[in-house]
């Protein structure tokens, strides 16, 4: 099933865990790719010296933050490799969670053709790496995700197992990179960096 406007129109936090194992599926012109999110990372606004909206930054990058819940913020980094964030939260506040790593559940073949590699492990791991395996682009900017080409649905089964740890590349963030904002379905194999003594399965 689909998510809801409702779901995303919560505080960022709450909006980040629950994340974890949904799936995330983009149906594009090459076909339906899709996987589940195993690794998110919250950016809360104002007050978040991580986050792309840092004491309240309105810029045209940023625009889509101050929208509400549900809508896709995709950025690009290094001027190569975008990646896909996730609006949650009521207008004017800025929130955003971070879709940092997937296990790859359809598609697989195109996703392949897309990273050049016929490893499973490495076709979604990392934000810039998952977007090029979906196909997503600049071109997804502001697209909203209850609608039919790129949205995230609900997966049958037990409630995943869910851990924290401090968010990645943030060290210029000061006291804020220590934040326990990073979330992770406990022991998969496919995040993007796990944390130390982290027991994998597959």
């Amino acid at each position: 099933m689909k998510l809801e406007r409702d779901f995303y129109l919560r505080d960022g936090l709450t909006v980040a865990r629950e994340l974890i194992g949904k799936k995330l599926v983009h149906r594009s012109r090459e076909g339906l790719t899709a996987g589940i999110i195993v690794e998110t990372e919250a950016y809360i606004g104002p007050e978040d010296a991580g986050s792309h909206a840092y004491r309240a930054r309105r810029t045209k990058r940023t625009a889509v933050q101050y929208g509400p819940g549900g809508f896709a913020y995709v950025y690009r980094i290094y001027g190569l490799h975008s990646c896909m964030n996730v609006v949650a939260a009521a207008e004017e506040r800025p929130e955003a969670i971070l879709i940092r790593a997937l296990e790859p559940a359809e598609g697989l073949e195109l996703m392949m053709q897309r990273r050049g590699t016929e490893d499973a492990a490495k076709l979604c791991r990392g934000p810039g790496n998952l977007c090029q395996a979906l196909g997503i682009g600049m071109e997804h900017y502001g697209m909203d995700l209850c609608g039919e080409e790129l949205y995230i649905e609900t997966v049958e089964g037990p409630e995943p197992e869910v851990c924290t740890d401090k968010r990645i590349n943030i060290d210029y963030a000061g006291e804020a990179a220590d934040y326990p904002w990073r979330f992770l379905l406990k022991g998969s194999g496919y995040i993007s960096a796990p944390p130390k003594g982290w027991k994998v399965f597959r």
